[in-house]
């Protein structure tokens, strides 16, 4: 018979050795890529033959690529402004009010999460064209903003209405009891403590948008954003730049992430300042 302080050593031990084995899965290709985007060697291989910042040089120097990120930059910001936007109006429609329809409301919400992006990106693809042959317009960054804003608004308004769920409705109670109007309610107590969500939010809807390729594909036209691009360059072929390309989307993503925890913590820190103590 094992002892108990055995079971509890093998149990630790699986369970570590079950978390260190999900990291290398998860980063063990990333680490991979950024590694590649330094070697000398076009041949992606192991071992690798040298260290080069080449590739970084020739991905800049590609005509088609700074225009490409312009393209994503300016989809992406847009698309997360109003996706944001929306997303916050209907998490708190969710989760601090009551209507008629209120579950159809949650259903057509939802659809988009339903959908995969290839068949949403194609059904958008198609209802553009029968409207742009009625309005005469064609496909472009308008029309590739318009399906970000569809596909990304409800996870934006899920990660709200999480932090919706857990504000303490008692903070604005307060406020009101002290002399506050609606407007200072909401720009001391409301936002503030909602904020956290809200930046998440966008943040999470910004890298969704930026890496889309499917419905920026489908609803693109003749222009051309970064997924497009990469797109457009590895069906000929693989190259060290592409890893470059990903090493030089990595940095700012994971400065955004832990810029976004940052956030959280602080107002964590905020909300339990502001919640009097008996």
């Amino acid at each position: 018979m094992m002892s108990d302080r055995f079971k509890g050593a093998l149990v630790d031990t699986m369970l570590i050795g079950s978390i260190v084995l999900l990291l290398l899965f998860f980063y063990a290709p990333i680490a991979t890529l950024v590694a590649f985007s330094f070697s000398s060697s076009r041949v992606l291989s192991l071992p690798m033959e040298g260290f080069s910042f080449e590739w970084y040089g020739e991905l800049l120097a590609k005509p088609d690529f700074l225009p490409a990120v312009t393209n994503s930059a300016a989809v992406a910001a847009v698309s997360t402004v109003f996706a944001t936007a929306l997303g916050t109006a209907g998490a708190v429609a969710w989760i601090r009010y009551r209507f008629r329809l209120q579950r159809a409301f949650q259903v057509v919400t939802f659809a988009p999460l339903l959908f995969p992006q290839l068949l949403l990106g194609v059904v958008m693809l198609l209802w553009f064209s029968v409207l742009g042959n009625w309005l005469n317009f064609s496909t472009g960054l308008v029309t590739v903003i318009i399906g970000h804003i569809v596909y990304i608004t409800p996870f934006a308004l899920v990660i709200v209405a999480v932090q919706v769920f857990g504000f303490d409705d008692t903070l604005e109670d307060a406020a009101r009891d002290a002399g506050a109007n609606g407007w200072q309610v909401f720009r001391e107590i409301t936002l503030p403590l909602l904020w956290p969500g809200i930046f998440s939010a966008a943040i999470f809807a910004f890298l969704l948008s930026w890496g889309n390729f499917y419905v920026s594909y489908s609803l693109a036209g003749t222009a051309r954003t970064l997924p497009i691009f990469v797109y457009s360059g590895i069906a000929v072929g693989s190259s060290p730049i592409y890893p470059a390309l990903a090493t030089l989307n990595l940095v700012p993503a994971l400065l955004l992430v832990a810029f976004a925890e940052f956030m959280r913590r602080r107002a964590l820190k905020r909300q339990s300042a502001a919640v009097p103590t008996a």
